[in-house]
């Protein structure tokens, strides 16, 4: 085998545990691509006196999120495995909660994101640990650079329950 042949091969990781690590990429592929598209339902309902700020926001976070979308699937593929990101598969793998399609205010969209940020923040810190204890730091690094900026966008979205 030729050393350009063995540059294309998955990376191996410790103890071979990339389907473990496939199913952690894909469920929060999962879950990232149903966090985006509620986010996006909030971006395209919200109404009310911070719209326009509100509108703005969401839209950031989505685009934000498409591109995690995008990294958790790759490195899926990358690992050697296959990515699972239709929506239907999203939706039918997804850990979230449904999003309240009856919400207008802003207030009741931010405090929809709010509730589902920090709980995929939770999950994305304990799928740190769990690409850790596998052995690939790459998977676990992408992981850390998700939940920095998912703690970022958290902190965005809480920003607007002040005063509330």
């Amino acid at each position: 085998m030729n050393k350009h042949h063995e540059l294309l091969d998955p990376p191996m990781v410790d103890g071979n545990h990339s389907e473990e690590l496939v199913a952690l990429l894909n469920q929060s592929l999962a879950d990232t691509l149903d966090l985006a598209y509620q986010t996006k339902q909030a971006h395209w309902n919200v109404k009310g006196p911070n719209f326009y700020g509100l509108h703005l926001l969401f839209d950031q976070l989505y685009i934000q999120l498409a591109t995690f979308v995008d990294d958790f699937a790759e490195r899926a593929v990358t690992l050697g495995g296959q990515a699972f990101g239709t929506i239907r598969a999203a939706g039918a793998a997804s850990r979230l909660d449904e999003y309240p399609l009856d919400a207008r205010k802003g207030a009741v969209h931010v405090k929809a994101l709010v509730d589902r940020y920090a709980d995929y923040t939770t999950r994305v810190r304990a799928a740190i640990e769990k690409a850790e204890k596998l052995g690939d730091p790459d998977t676990a690094d992408l992981y850390t650079a998700v939940s920095r900026a998912m703690d970022k966008a958290l902190w965005m979205l809480t920003s607007h329950q002040e005063g509330d």
